[in-house]
């Protein structure tokens, strides 16, 4: 299994980054910042438009450092990637797949049905946790609609259908949300997902969290040797990681929704971290964000126990043996994919 390194965050807008020798090198208007060693990280991501070197873009290339742009709202901006990796063969079977929608929909639907199992096993975790804050019977009843989705995601070969399935169980489970947030009720409230722009608070930390994750999905498919670009569900379209939002579904809300209301009911943010733009766009402030990496880290190295592989692994690597798992599939080592089942 992959070893989980550290990734770089770089939150100032104006900072620029330089290769020296074996050393990323941060400049500001002519001064270091700092310098920090590039054997120790797996992945730089920099918010801002300052930009980066050619050679230290050739450097993170060659030795499979992700290297990512978002803007300072969180939206990404793009990657550098280096010769592609991996087996051919690999990479013309997942082309084949994807061009077939009934062979797409028989991987799609694990993904949906880890998706929808890993919400049900939230809403089932709150009604253990806190039956005296929520209303248990709502939640039971949403639950069982779940289960019942999944038994219809189980048989269905068609790519529509999957998608108004998935849709189905996505409104019934973010009709609760907002019963998941448990302080800080006034500043953090949840009616519909926003994404462009996000809102309101929670919206935009959902948004930012969710950004971050496709982030390392991606370079966990590239890392095994798979296009993140060619998907089976989410369709090609050109600049966006199809394959990365596909994997990525079944990871959204036990890894993301559960990150982002871990931190509104630990008050780890308040309302003072965010700012509402004139076109009604609520971003989070400098500070809010890197509160927001720093936890997002700690969260990447807690330990849990890969529910398929029966390994202990960090969050971290979760990605990254999805990606491994979907690659043995399409290899055909396994006759299925076999999705992330949290609970």
């Amino acid at each position: 299994m992959k070893k989980l390194l550290n990734t770089l965050f770089v939150t100032q807008p104006d900072v620029y980054l330089s290769l020296d020798g074996d050393n990323i090198v941060l400049v500001k208007e002519q001064e270091k910042l700092g310098r920090l060693p590039l054997h120790n990280l797996e992945a730089v991501i920099s918010f801002g438009y300052t930009g980066a070197s050619p050679a230290l873009m050739g450097y993170c290339a060659e030795r499979n450092i992700s290297l990512s742009f978002f803007t300072m709202n969180g939206r990404f901006l793009a990657r550098v990637i280096g010769e592609s990796n991996g087996n051919v063969v690999l990479r013309k079977k997942q082309y084949a797949v994807s061009a077939d929608e009934v062979l797409s929909a028989k991987i799609a639907r694990n993904f949906i049905i880890g998706k929808i199992y890993n919400h049900k096993w939230i809403l089932e975790r709150w009604t253990r946790d806190y039956p005296l804050r929520i209303d248990v019977a709502q939640f039971k009843a949403v639950s069982q609609q779940l289960s019942e989705l999944i038994l219809q995601v189980r048989t269905c070969e068609d790519l529509q259908r999957l998608r108004g399935l998935e849709g189905q169980a996505a409104t019934s489970y973010f009709k609760l949300l907002d019963s998941m947030v448990l302080q800080q009720k006034e500043d953090f409230y949840f009616h519909s997902r926003s994404r462009r722009p996000p809102l309101d608070n929670v919206n935009a930390m959902l948004s930012f969290a969710y950004s971050l994750l496709a982030n390392d999905v991606t370079s966990a498919l590239e890392g095994v040797g798979l296009d993140a670009y060619v998907g089976f569900m989410h369709r090609d379209r050109p600049g966006r990681a199809s394959l990365a939002l596909d994997v990525m579904e079944e990871l959204r809300g036990v890894y993301a929704d559960r990150f982002v209301l871990s931190l509104i009911n630990k008050k780890m943010v308040s309302k003072e971290d965010f700012l509402r733009k004139e076109n009604g766009a609520v971003i989070m402030k400098d500070e809010a964000r890197k509160k927001f990496l720093a936890a997002w880290q700690n969260k990447k190295q807690e330990k849990i126990t890969h529910p398929y592989l029966g390994e202990k692994i960090s969050w971290g690597l979760v990605p990254h043996a999805q990606a491994l798992l979907l690659a043995r599939h399409l290899r055909h080592d396994l006759d299925e994919y076999p999705p992330f089942l949290w609970k």
